[in-house]
């Protein structure tokens, strides 16, 4: 029950968070909208930024949503069939339909408590195909390890082609010196706790070691360990480094062919795509369900820099956001729910002879 109330709390400021950010961003459109609005003698009556959002999805060519979802549906092909590369070194072979499933549900817990499908894809995994839980865990690091390289080289390249553009943008809009001054504050105060801890737990490494928690984490970091070597005994190395590059490829399309369902943004380019589509990665990254919030801040910042107005950048950050997260992380997450147990209804995994499990 208590660790219910913690989860339940943990969810409930996660959510709190990403629905404030959202509302902070509604509010302040909406205020600009209200000017603008004002200054074209509109009434208010027929000014409402909700309705125009409304307005904005009822407008929407749905081919190109349909293209996102698609897109989406092959980046979570090649996450799967990468996943199993990394697993099967172990000693495994996982079916493609249940790394599939893990995955996408996966995604489907993100949405309701941040950074849980990062637990429930390998537990899912581990159910099914009998494969230890901390062995799983560590491939999902190397994968989201894969994941952290690969949005720091897409956002070098979409600041390297489009330099000019964010720094005209940031010489606008941003005030270096408050920015970067309360940056540098909170990496001192951060190294400094981790200093703290690192001095604590040598003054007390000997008491640490000979508990049995201490033992627990040993036995579990091993297979966690053993997870993450899998990387370096792949059978078919380039065949890896294609899906990795098919993910990325296939979450730069969902943003590009996302401008062309929604008029205001039919006409932007390949590399404001990947301006919009790196900011708003980094939106998702941010602990908050499934980016809400975020992803409509940085993504409509994004746009802003290429000349789309505040309430359209608003509404495509929208289209965006729940086309996808209705559209593929809803339906096939519960899809996958329903059918995970019905395609493993009499399936055996096959174990390594000398596996334990």
């Amino acid at each position: 029950m208590k660790s219910f109330l913690i989860n339940l709390l943990k969810f409930s400021l996660f959510l709190g968070v990403g629905l404030l950010i959202l509302y902070f961003v509604y509010s302040n459109q909406n205020a600009a909208y209200q000017a603008e609005c004002e200054l074209n003698q509109v009434t208010a009556e027929d000014c409402s930024l909700i309705k125009k959002v409304i307005s904005d999805f009822r407008s929407v060519n749905y081919f190109w949503i349909f293209l996102v979802l698609l897109s989406f549906t092959i980046s979570n092909v090649s996450r799967a069939i990468r996943w199993n590369m990394l697993i099967r070194p172990l000693g495994y072979q996982p079916r493609f339909i249940n790394s599939f499933f893990a995955t996408v549900i996966g995604y489907f817990a993100n949405l309701g408590f941040p950074r849980l499908g990062e637990v429930l894809r390998p537990a899912t995994m581990a159910q099914y195909e009998k494969i230890p839980l901390e062995k799983l865990v560590g491939t999902v690091v190397v994968d989201r390890i894969i994941d952290v390289i690969s949005i720091l080289i897409v956002s070098g390249l979409a600041f390297l082609l489009a330099f000019d553009t964010i720094w005209d943008f940031l010489n606008e809009y941003a005030d270096f010196d408050d920015k970067f001054g309360g940056l540098w504050n909170l990496a001192l105060l951060g190294l400094g706790g981790l200093a703290a801890v690192g001095l604590a737990f040598y003054l007390l490494r000997k008491q640490i070691m000979a508990t049995k928690i201490y033992a627990k984490i040993v036995d579990l970091a091993r297979g966690f360990w053993q997870g993450i070597q899998t990387v370096r005994q792949l059978d078919r190395p380039w065949l890896f480094l294609f899906h990795s590059v098919n993910i990325w490829f296939m979450y730069f399309m969902m943003t590009y062919l996302c401008f062309f369902a929604f008029e205001p943004t039919a006409h932007l380019s390949a590399v404001a795509g990947l301006v919009v589509f790196v900011l708003g990665g980094w939106g998702v990254v941010i602990p908050s369900p499934g980016g809400m919030g975020t992803y409509h801040f940085l993504a409509q910042t994004g746009l802003m820099m290429y000349g789309v107005s505040g309430d359209d950048g608003f509404s495509w950050a929208n289209i965006a956001f729940f086309s996808i997260n209705l559209g593929c992380n809803v339906l096939i997450g519960l899809i996958a729910l329903i059918a995970l147990p019905i395609v493993n209804r009499n399936y055996n995994p096959t174990l390594p002879a000398t596996d334990p499990a």
